[in-house]
């Protein structure tokens, strides 16, 4: 039984019709990435997967149950980290279970207990303004496991990052994954990033502004292993899928 399950969505805002019967599914453990060009509602898209927003039509499904509309459900982590200046690592990772009703000392614990996983080990008392791009997006993404820990929601979490630190993130991603047995659903523009990344891949077309609204147009599956992935992109493997992505793009 699929963990998430996306039915006949569709959204639109002022007589701009943007979201059109969109259908996915997601298993539990599985790393997806929701693939497509700017522009053509992949962001209107997670925020009704996370409850931002309320669609014209169709329903999300979590475990079975309808969470349509239900902000709070699931995690929901954005390009830029958005870690509070102010604040030290811990307690910015610390945040979520604060929120949620945990005393300050037992939230601590409990983060910096994960910091060894997530790869960020003493940092827990310095702040965001002295870590690199790489060891921020760590911390922003233990964040969000704290905030929900059964299924992510990633908006281009690596988009920000320089080539060789994009790189590194993408082995250490896979292998927090791994690791802590979350679901996660990433949306990238970046085929190759996609391609390393997923367990499947939803392609997404459309151009609303034009008066075509997105359709989820396919799907590949990738069946490397995720302990391969790191010279995955360089078989002849890789290259087929990402001409199969391309056909589904219509490029």
């Amino acid at each position: 039984m699929a963990q998430l399950v996306v039915e006949g969505i569709v959204q639109g805002f002022e007589g701009i019709d943007v979201l059109d019967h969109i259908d996915m599914a997601v298993e539990s453990g599985q790393v997806a990435c929701l693939l497509g060009p700017s522009g053509c509602g992949k962001t209107t898209l997670f925020h009704v997967i996370a409850g931002l927003s309320c669609p014209r039509a169709g329903r999300v499904l979590l475990d079975g149950e309808d969470i349509t509309g239900a902000p709070g459900r699931l995690s929901y982590m954005l390009q830029k980290d958005l870690l509070l200046p102010h604040k030290t690592i811990l307690d910015n990772v610390a945040l979520p279970l604060v929120l949620r009703g945990a005393a300050r000392g037992e939230a601590r614990a409990q983060a910096s207990g994960l910091f060894a996983a997530f790869g960020i080990e003493g940092t827990e008392d310095r702040w965001p303004s002295e870590l690199s791009g790489g060891m921020r997006q760590r911390a922003a993404l233990l964040r969000s496991y704290l905030f929900s820990r059964e299924f992510m929601l990633l908006d281009e979490p690596f988009s920000a990052l320089d080539a060789f630190t994009k790189s590194d993130m993408h082995a250490w991603f896979l292998d927090v994954v791994d690791t802590c047995g979350t679901t996660a659903l990433v949306v990238t523009h970046d085929i190759d990033e996609a391609i390393k990344l997923a367990d499947v891949i939803f392609v997404m077309r459309g151009a609303p502004q034009r008066g075509e609204p997105a359709r989820v147009v396919g799907c590949e599956r990738i069946a490397c292993p995720r302990s391969e992935r790191a010279s995955f992109a360089l078989t002849p493997a890789f290259l087929d899928h990402k001409r199969r992505v391309l056909d589904l793009l219509g490029r």
